[in-house]
Parts: structure tokens; sequence; C-alpha cells
């Protein structure tokens, strides 16, 4: 049976100082990403879902077993959202990425906030998302731990708006974490990275 761990990061807790705080990256990756990854881990063990990969479980619990769907889907999202950020990130965008998110948004401010405006709005618990999929690159928004993969659609950026996310840095003020993230977390070269693995 598959099972799975939670991973390492790729940085300190206090490498995203002061945009994202060594006290909520604790917090989140070792009581929040903690608990999905232990979630996925027993819930598997009653369920009839298999898959040989965290992706193939996501797309085949959906609808077949609501609760294992949340945790592993959640797992998937976090494996990733702790590598699209990077300390001293934002900034410039690599030449082909900054093509591309002209292309799909007009430029690249277009596109920060198409993603900061998706954000904000989501009703509840949920993510924000660049993904690509067969009309190309578009922001979507989420409930919960659902992810694009579910769409048919590869998530290449991912922001996390649940409140667990933020509020020990910014209170209830959603937007000013989403506003951060662009300027200051992502990590472009992780993104361009995984776009040019669906585009090549």
């Amino acid at each position: 049976m598959t099972t799975f761990h939670l991973p390492d990061l790729p940085y300190a807790y206090d490498a995203l100082d002061p945009h994202m705080s060594g006290e909520a990256l604790e917090f989140h990756r070792d009581k929040h990403h903690r608990t999905y990854v232990d979630k996925t881990n027993a819930q598997l063990k009653d369920s009839s879902v298999t898959g040989d990969s965290l992706e193939e479980i996501v797309e085949a619990a959906l609808g077949e077993d609501d609760n294992l769907f949340n945790s592993a889907a959640q797992h998937c999202d976090h494996e990733l959202f702790w590598k699209w950020m990077t300390p001293n990130g934002g900034g410039a965008v690599p030449g082909e990425l900054k093509r591309l998110l002209f292309e799909a948004f007009g430029s690249v401010d277009d596109f920060r906030k198409q993603f900061v405006e998706k954000g904000t709005s989501q009703f509840g618990s949920g993510w924000v998302w660049l993904a690509i999929g067969d009309s190309g690159l578009e922001v979507m928004k989420s409930p919960n731990g659902e992810n694009p993969l579910v769409h048919y659609a590869k998530p290449v950026l991912g922001c996390d708006v649940w409140e667990h996310s933020y509020y020990l840095d910014h209170w209830n003020d959603r937007g000013a974490y989403l506003a951060a993230f662009p300027d200051h977390l992502i990590n472009w070269e992780f993104v361009a990275e995984l776009l040019g693995e669906k585009v090549s």
C-alpha cells in the first residue's frame, strides 16, 4: 500500500520572513500539513481507492471517497505550495514565462491583479491557482482542497487561502497576504519549470 510522508521544507522556517513568519510557516506545515498526511495514510487503509501516485489517488477519490479526497488533495496541494515559495521570491518573471503571461493576461500586472482578486473573493476556505488546460493558462479558484487536476488542468502555481495560511501574520486580511505572495514569495523558476513540462 502506498504510504505518504511529510516532505522537508526547501528552506528554513524563518527564511520567508517578514512576508510569512517562521511561526506561521512552522504551524502551517507541522500541524496542518502533517494532519493531511496522517489522515491520507489512515484513510487509504479502509478505502477502495488506489493509485500509484498522490495525483492518481486524488483523481480516483473524487466522488468515490470524500474524506480521502479532501485529505489527499490537501497533501498534494501543500507539497507544491512549499515549492512555490522561496526566500527573496517574487520580482522579475523569467523570459518565457513572462511572454506566456502576457499572451494569456495582457501583462504580468494584469495576471497579478486577477490572481489576487480571485483569491480574495474565494468564499470560505480554498485555493487560488494559475493552471494550464486545453484552453491555455487561466486563473482559477477552488473550495477547500480541490485542485485543478479534477478539472483536467495542471496547476503551475497555487496559493493557499485557508485562514490557517495567514491569520497569524495578517489576522483576517486575506488581501494583504495575497498581495505579498506574488511580490515577495513566488518561486518563479519553479513555476516556469512546471509550465515547461506541460508545454514542451
